[in-house]
């Protein structure tokens, strides 16, 4: 019984490969750079790729906003103006290659120049599933502790770079950054940004860090 669990999860994973990779070729094609921003329910992401529009006012800018049900993000995207497709997933705590094939489907990839895709709020499963997007990155927040990377350090280590958010909130806060900072150094050495979306803190410096 396990042996067959074990195989098909290993089809699943090899089916998502390969349909990402498809998904990434197409958008080298176009010249679409995609980042694929994973993280905890609360962290962030939704209003730091707000600030990371604003701030790219001058690029074409789509975005693929994926909760398991509900619009509140979606609706949050739409008042800039920019191509955005909604994906609920049910029950499923992550997207997949397949679902991003058919949100692209729905878009003019000929207007785009930078794809921001948000995944499920989760620090677990997104990790398994590749998108085709060429940079992948996880939100996480001061107010979520300061053990968030030794719980979860398959997402940090599968990511090329990390986002702490909320760092206004740290003198209130009993977390201690630099023991974040020291487990990133020791589990998961990458890039890391200081924000504070709300102010726009930080922000800039991943703008210009996912374009170089």
């Amino acid at each position: 019984m396990h042996k067959i669990d074990l195989e098909m999860g290993k089809d699943i994973y090899e089916a998502n490969r390969k349909i990402a990779a498809e998904i990434k070729r197409l958008l080298d094609e176009r010249g679409i750079t995609a980042v694929d921003f994973m993280g905890s329910i609360g962290s962030g992401k939704t209003l730091i790729i707000e600030k990371l529009i604003e701030i790219l006012k001058d690029k074409k800018i789509g975005v693929i906003v994926g909760d398991v049900t509900g619009d509140d993000d979606y609706k949050r995207i739409k008042k800039y103006g920019v191509p955005v497709v909604n994906i609920n997933t049910g029950k499923e705590c992550h997207l997949d290659a397949h679902l991003i094939e058919h949100a692209i489907e729905e878009m003019d990839l000929d207007n785009i120049d930078i794809l921001f895709i948000e995944n499920i709020g989760n620090l677990v499963c997104p990790a398994d599933f590749e998108l085709g997007t060429h940079k992948r990155g996880v939100v996480i927040s001061v107010t979520e502790g300061d053990d968030m990377v030794r719980k979860h350090p398959l997402i940090f280590q599968i990511s090329d770079f990390i986002v702490i958010n909320k760092i206004d909130l740290l003198p209130y806060m009993d977390v201690n950054i630099d023991k974040v900072l020291e487990d990133i150094k020791k589990i998961a050495p990458k890039k890391v940004f200081l924000t504070d979306a709300r102010s726009g803190k930080g922000v800039k410096e991943l703008a210009e860090w996912l374009l170089s």
